[in-house]
């Protein structure tokens, strides 16, 4: 990818995220469908519709993606009215409405004019961290609530090692480059110091699981779906795809199953 950002700015690059990352859903259905052979199995739209149980009036999901938790929302909760906001406009395309294009660090929204936000596996993609958590802070009401989520630092570290020894063969090395890791600027063990500045108490749920995938075919599209960073992997991205393949089905007619550590979690905020 000529010309894209180097380094840890690629995350939060706002061309790269709205013109290729994000661009549609595809590749975040991919990393979603990855968590279908999790056990144990976790709903987490239903999770957070169950901590926003005594929410009444507005929710405002803040990088909302594809909608999946506003479809279950909408579903759910009828009696919510729910506002996705979201940086790309073509992720939004399918997106039950309303939805409004906007940037988490100046978010469209009056002081205290919202009962809940959520923030799910985004604010790693936000560059002014502490300004979103501020701007999170701001629109919810003093007895509203904040529901964010984020992966561990030590979440599918098996793909980590799966990319480093594809890389490796590729380049004839011992071993290869790191895998791009997009949640490692909002990591589980560091949103809490984010979150407690500008909340009172930050509950951590963390959600555990071991994904054991029988065909290589979810573990490559979940691979795959780091293309927008192609240029952040100093390898040839197809190439290491490729030979991630070969590892991946080696294993599974040795295994049964390519087993991967998942290690994500809720975060619960009130003021």
């Amino acid at each position: 990818m000529t010309g894209a950002p180097v380094g840890p700015d690629a995350v939060t690059d706002r061309a790269l995220l709205t013109g290729s990352a994000y661009r549609d859903e595809r590749d975040l259905v991919a990393r979603q469908s990855l968590y279908r052979w999790q056990q144990p199995s976790y709903d987490l739209p239903g999770l957070v519709v169950d901590h926003l149980r005594d929410v009444r009036g507005t929710v405002v999901d803040v990088g909302c993606g594809n909608g999946k938790f506003i479809k279950r929302l909408n579903l759910d909760r009828p009696d919510l009215y729910v506002l996705g906001l979201d940086v790309s406009p073509g992720i939004l395309d399918g997106v039950p409405r309303p939805v409004a294009v906007s940037d988490a660090e100046q978010l469209p929204l009056g002081a205290g004019s919202v009962e809940a936000a959520l923030a799910l596996h985004m604010l790693y993609h936000v560059s002014d961290i502490p300004r979103a958590v501020e701007e999170l802070a701001r629109v919810v009401t003093e007895t509203g609530l904040v529901i964010a989520s984020t992966n561990s630092e030590h979440d599918k570290a098996e793909l980590d090692r799966l990319w480093e020894q594809a890389a490796a063969d590729v380049l004839g090395i011992d071993r290869g480059p790191s895998r791009l890791s997009l949640s490692a600027r909002f990591s589980l063990e560091e949103a809490p110091g984010y979150l407690g500045a500008a909340f009172r108490t930050v509950d951590v749920v963390e959600l555990p699981g071991v994904i054991a995938v029988p065909t290589p075919g979810p573990v490559i599209a979940h691979m795959a779906s780091y293309r927008a960073w192609a240029a952040q992997h100093d390898v040839p991205f197809d190439a290491t795809l490729s030979r991630a393949q070969t590892l991946v089905e080696r294993h599974i007619d040795q295994h049964g199953a390519f087993e991967i550590n998942a290690r994500g979690g809720l975060l619960i905020c009130s003021k």
